[in-house]
C-alpha cells in the first residue's frame, strides 16, 4: 500500500506539472482564436472598403479625366456622393471603427513606356491612387491598395486622305498622290505629274496686244515670248513664273515688254535676252533685263548685224559667243560686251545645205536643222568661234527639217521634220562622235498628220512634239530609243495650234512644259509633267512635314492636350526603303500655333533619334513627355510630325498610307 501511495503522489505531481504547461497554452490558443476571428471580420470589412474606394476612383476617372487629374498629389481625400455621382473631399473619413483615405501621385515611364519607380518621364495620362484603410481593435492594422488609372477616352487625329496630306508641306522631294484615298511618296527627279497624261488644268496667260506668238524660251522662274507672225504683237514679253509647293499652280506675270521688231526666235539668259529678228541691219537684238522704264519697257543694249541681207531664224549664246542662223548661213559673234554693235567672229560663217531653222550648241558643237530634204541635220565644230568647221551632215528619210533638241552631252539629237503623208516626222539620231552607230537613226515616230514645229525631251524619258493640225501636242515614250515606231503615250488637242515649246525642271522638283499657241486670248499655256506613278527616278530621300494640329480645335475640350501615341501605316516595297518619323509639340505663341517653335524629336525626346517600323508595315509607339518650357513640349497645344522617306533604289519609293495620333485633354 505504501508503494501504491507513493505512485499516486508522483502521478499527481506529473498531472499538476502538465496542467501548468498545457492550460496556459490552451488558454492562449483559445484567446488567439477568439481575437483572430474578430480580426478576420475587421479585415474582411476593410477589404470591402478598399474595393469600394477603388470603384469610386474609377467612376470619377470615367466622368472626366480633367476633373480627375485636378486632384492634388500627396493630399488625403475621401469619397462623398453628390447628386448621384461621386466626388472627393479633402481629408480622411471615419466609417464605424475604420479610417479611410485616398492619395494620388504622378507616374513616370521609361522610353519603352514601362512604369518605373524613379527617373523616366512623367506620364500625364496615368495617375497612381493609393487607398488606405486602418483600424485599432482588436489589433492596430493598416491595409492599402494601389491602382493605376489611365486616360482611356483618347481622341484619334488622323491624316489619311489626299486633302489631309496636301495640307502639309511637300516641297522637300516628296509628293502626295491618290492610290487609294491619299498617300505620301518620294517625289521624282523629273517632276510631280505625268507627261503621258497632259492636261491644261493650270491657267494660261494672255500676252500683250493681239499678235501671234511664235517664239519661246524658258529658264528657272522666267519665260520669254516673242511675236513674229505679224506686227501687231510685242517683240518680246518677259514673264516671271512662280514655283509654289505642290499642288498649288504656278502663275505667270508679265514683268516687262520690248517693241520694235518682228521676232522669229528668242534666247534667254539671267540678265539678257536675244531676239532673232527680220531686220537686215540688226538680225540679233540684245535686250537688257535689268529693269524697265515708266511704260514697263526694257531697253535695247546691243545688236549683231550679220553679213549680207536676210532674216535671223535662230539664236543661241554660249558664254561670250553668240550664234545665229539666217538663210543658209551660221554665224558667230562676240559677246564679251553686250552693248553696241557686236562684231562677227567668223566673217565667212558656215554655208548650210538649206535654210537654217533652229540650232543648239552643246560641247563645242553646233547642231543645225535645215530645210534640206537630204541633209536635215548639220553638225559644226565651234571650238574655235572664229573658224567654224562643218563636221558632218545627216540625211533622214523625211521631208525638210523643222526643229531640233540635243541632250546635255551631245550624244543624241532629236529632229522633227515637215509633215509627210508617206514618211515619219520624228527621229532620234546617234550623235556620239566615234561610237559604232554614229549618225545612225535609232528610232522614229509618225506624228499622224501633225506638222511639227518644236521638240522638247523630258524626264521619263519622253519626247514632246508640238505643231499644227491633227493632235497638236504629242508625247512619245523614248525609253527604248531603238523602237520603230516609237510608241505614243499621251497627247492634247490644241485646236489653235502650238507654235513653240520649252521645258523647265523647277527648283521645287516640279516640271513644266510651256507652250506658245495661236489662242490670242491665252497664248501661253502651262502643262505640268513628270514620270507619273510609274516613274523610275525617285529622289533617294525626301521630307514631309504634316499640317499643324491645334488641340483646341480637335474637340479635346481643353486648350492643351497630351499627345500619347502614334500609329502610322506604311508600304515598304523592299528592305532598301524606309520611313523614319519625329514629332514636335509646342506651346502656342501669341495664341497661334502657326507661330509656334517646333522641335522634332524621337523616342528619347531628342532630335538625334527616330521612330521606325519594326515589322515593315507600321510605326507604333508612345510619344515622350516633357514639360520644362523649353523646345519639345508635351502636353502642349500645338503639334505636327515629320517623316523622312528613304530609298536605296531609285525605282522604288516607301509609301505613307495614314498617320494617327492619340491625344487627350
Amino acid at each position: 500500500m505504501k508503494h501504491q501511495a507513493g505512485q499516486t503522489i508522483i502521478e499527481l505531481l506529473l498531472a499538476m506539472a502538465f496542467a501548468l504547461i498545457f492550460f496556459p497554452a490552451l488558454f492562449t490558443m483559445f484567446y488567439i482564436s477568439r481575437e483572430g476571428k474578430a480580426q478576420q471580420i475587421e479585415r474582411t470589412r476593410a477589404v470591402d472598403l478598399l474595393i469600394e474606394a477603388q470603384e469610386v476612383v474609377r467612376n470619377i476617372r470615367e466622368a472626366g479625366w480633367v476633373q480627375f487629374a485636378a486632384y492634388s498629389d500627396n493630399t488625403l481625400y475621401y469619397p462623398v456622393p453628390v447628386s448621384s455621382r461621386w466626388t472627393l473631399v479633402s481629408g480622411s473619413e471615419s466609417i464605424d471603427r475604420f479610417t479611410r483615405s485616398i492619395t494620388f501621385s504622378s507616374v513616370s515611364r521609361d522610353q519603352t513606356g514601362t512604369i518605373v519607380p524613379s527617373g523616366g518621364i512623367v506620364d500625364p495620362s496615368t495617375r497612381k491612387a493609393t487607398i488606405t484603410v486602418s483600424w485599432l481593435t482588436p489589433l492596430p492594422t493598416t491595409m492599402t491598395a494601389v491602382v493605376y488609372l489611365t486616360r482611356h477616352k483618347n481622341i484619334i487625329y488622323t491624316d489619311t486622305t489626299e486633302a489631309d496630306f496636301l495640307a502639309g508641306d511637300v516641297t522637300q522631294h516628296t509628293k502626295v498622290i491618290k492610290l487609294a484615298d491619299g498617300e505620301v511618296v518620294l517625289g521624282s527627279t523629273g517632276g510631280y505629274g505625268d507627261w503621258c497624261q497632259p492636261s491644261l488644268t493650270i491657267s494660261g496667260r494672255d500676252l500683250p496686244k493681239s499678235g501671234v506668238a511664235n517664239a519661246i524660251s524658258a529658264i528657272q522662274g522666267a519665260i520669254a515670248a516673242g511675236t513674229g507672225e505679224n506686227a501687231s504683237g510685242v517683240s518680246y514679253a518677259n514673264l516671271i513664273v512662280t514655283d509654289p509647293a505642290y499642288p498649288t499652280s504656278p502663275t505667270a506675270t508679265i514683268s516687262g515688254t520690248f517693241d520694235g521688231y518682228k521676232t522669229n526666235d528668242v534666247f534667254t539668259e539671267a540678265d539678257f535676252a536675244y531676239l532673232a529678228t527680220d531686220t537686215n541691219t540688226k538680225e540679233v537684238v540684245t535686250i537688257s533685263l535689268g529693269g524697265v522704264n515708266g511704260d514697263g519697257k526694257y531697253s535695247e543694249a546691243g545688236y549683231f548685224n550679220a553679213p549680207g541681207n536676210g532674216n535671223a531664224e535662230g539664236v543661241v549664246t554660249l558664254g561670250s559667243v553668240g550664234y545665229m542662223v539666217g538663210g543658209s548661213k551660221l554665224y558667230s559673234f562676240d559677246l564679251t560686251a553686250k552693248t553696241g554693235s557686236r562684231p562677227t567672229l567668223d566673217a565667212d560663217g558656215v554655208t548650210l545645205p538649206g535654210t537654217g531653222k533652229k540650232l543648239v550648241v552643246v560641247a563645242n558643237r553646233a547642231f543645225v536643222v535645215t530645210s534640206s530634204s537630204t541633209a536635215q541635220l548639220v553638225i559644226i565644230d565651234v571650238s574655235s568661234p572664229s573658224n567654224l568647221v562643218v563636221l558632218d551632215q545627216v540625211g533622214l528619210p523625211a521631208d525638210d527639217g523643222r526643229a531640233i533638241y540635243v541632250n546635255a552631252t551631245g550624244s543624241r539629237a532629236y529632229v522633227a521634220t515637215e509633215q509627210s503623208s508617206s514618211q515619219r516626222e520624228f527621229f532620234i539620231v546617234n550623235t556620239e562622235s566615234g561610237s559604232p552607230g554614229y549618225k545612225q537613226v535609232l528610232g522614229s515616230y509618225d506624228t499622224n498628220g501633225m506638222d511639227p514645229i518644236g521638240i522638247a525631251v523630258v524626264s521619263g524619258p519622253r519626247a514632246v512634239i508640238v505643231g499644227h493640225n491633227a493632235e497638236e501636242y504629242q508625247v512619245v515614250d523614248i525609253t527604248n530609243e531603238q523602237t520603230n515606231p516609237l510608241p505614243r503615250c499621251g497627247g492634247l488637242q490644241i485646236n489653235s495650234g502650238v507654235n513653240g515649246i520649252d521645258t523647265v525642271l523647277a527648283a521645287s522638283g516640279r516640271a513644266y512644259s510651256y507652250i506658245i499657241t495661236g489662242d490670242v486670248s491665252s497664248e501661253l499655256k502651262i502643262i505640268e509633267g513628270g514620270p507619273g506613278s510609274n516613274g523610275k527616278d525617285y529622289f533617294l530621300t525626301g521630307t514631309f512635314d504634316s499640317r499643324i494640329v491645334d488641340a483646341s480645335n480637335v474637340s479635346t475640350g481643353s486648350a492643351e492636350a497630351a499627345f500619347n501615341r502614334v500609329s502610322a501605316s506604311l508600304t515598304l516595297p523592299s528592305a532598301q526603303t524606309q520611313v523614319q518619323m519625329q514629332f514636335a509639340a509646342a506651346d502656342a505663341v501669341g495664341g497661334s500655333c502657326a507661330d509656334a517653335s517646333y522641335v522634332f524629336v524621337g523616342p528619347d525626346g531628342t532630335n538625334n533619334t527616330y521612330f521606325t517600323s519594326s515589322d515593315g508595315s507600321t510605326i507604333t509607339s508612345s510619344l515622350p513627355f516633357s514639360h520644362n518650357g523649353v523646345g519639345y513640349e508635351n502636353p502642349a497645344r500645338c503639334f505636327r510630325y515629320r517623316a523622312q522617306l528613304i530609298t536605296g533604289d531609285a525605282t522604288l519609293t516607301p509609301i505613307i498610307n495614314d498617320v494617327s495620333i492619340a491625344l487627350s485633354p
